[in-house]
């Protein structure tokens, strides 16, 4: 069936299992078979890579990655879909298929998937690791953002997405969809919008534009930012509420700890105007701005 995965015979297959995609896990499945080839071709996979990939779906894209990898973890939660790719897959020895959520919650990855991923690496030593996806729509942020917040994240993540989210991650300092995602994403990685895809590749056709992005991790940006966890606490906090002003933004985000004179003796420091808002700022300027506050935050103490 992965070889070919028409719409008819996609559609066929899922009534003689009784499957209905199911909006609430976000299941739209990539149809248009140039889209996935491009999809796998700019995930650029080596035959020394670890794949992991959320979403088997039908197991259309796993197929094709297997060849290249030397491993793919394909991690898929619906058991109905799990069954069904399981028999396309079942002669790849290197396809570890795991039915299971890769979220413990919204802010923590399932422990489970992590294990996986790190004795396939230790076994490995040699591997790079890479997401390779059309992920579930409704929980692909987080993913996302907490791979990108691992010690050490994937090499690279090549993903098909909502455009919106996609826009959210690339866009530039005032603009409407500058925001806490995208100085997360942009602070450690470049992030590329490859391909802008209408609903009618997907079945059931989402009520969106998607896209597929390339996110390539850099040890580089990443080395500018001093603590991680608190940097990204501190970006949220920064956009919180989108509209104030960054002097009121900051002693939101520091009630308690410091005064209004401290919040402004930083913004002096640095050049920044209270009356100006977070959506200016560019990642350098925000990564100046955690720094100095955390460590003026530290002195008052």
């Amino acid at each position: 069936m992965a070889k070919d995965q028409t719409l008819s015979f996609l559609i066929r297959r899922f009534q003689e299992a009784g499957i209905q995609p199911r909006h609430k896990l976000g299941q739209n499945f990539l149809m248009d078979m140039n889209l996935q080839k491009l999809l796998v071709r700019r995930a650029d996979i080596q035959e020394t890579d670890i794949i992991l990939e959320v979403g088997t779906g039908t197991g259309g894209v796993t197929v094709q990655m297997a060849p290249l990898a030397r491993k793919v973890i394909t991690v898929e939660l619906d058991p109905q879909l799990f069954i069904m790719a399981g028999e396309e897959l079942q002669d790849f020895e290197n396809v570890v298929m795991l039915k299971m959520d890769i979220l413990k919650n919204k802010n923590t990855l399932n422990p489970a998937v992590m294990d996986e991923i790190a004795k396939a690496r230790q076994e490995n030593p040699d591997s790079a690791w890479k997401l390779v996806a059309n992920l579930p729509y409704n929980v692909a942020t987080p993913i996302m953002s907490n791979l990108l917040g691992l010690p050490e994240p994937p090499k690279s993540m090549t993903v098909t997405i909502q455009k919106e989210v996609a826009d959210r991650m690339t866009a530039r300092p005032a603009t409407k969809d500058y925001g806490a995602l995208s100085v997360w994403f942009q602070s450690q990685a470049e992030v590329e919008i490859v391909r802008i895809m209408p609903p009618a590749v997907f079945f059931p056709p989402p009520k969106v534009h998607s896209a597929i992005v390339h996110v390539e991790f850099s040890a580089e940006k990443r080395s500018a930012v001093t603590d991680l966890t608190r940097f990204h606490e501190f970006v949220r906090a920064m956009f919180f509420h989108r509209r104030k002003f960054l002097r009121s933004e900051l002693l939101s985000a520091f009630k308690g700890i410091l005064e209004k004179p401290d919040v402004d003796e930083v913004l002096a420091a640095l050049d920044f105007s209270g009356e100006s808002r977070a959506e200016e700022l560019g990642v350098a300027e925000m990564i100046r701005l955690c720094d100095a506050m955390w460590a003026k935050s530290e002195h008052v103490a």
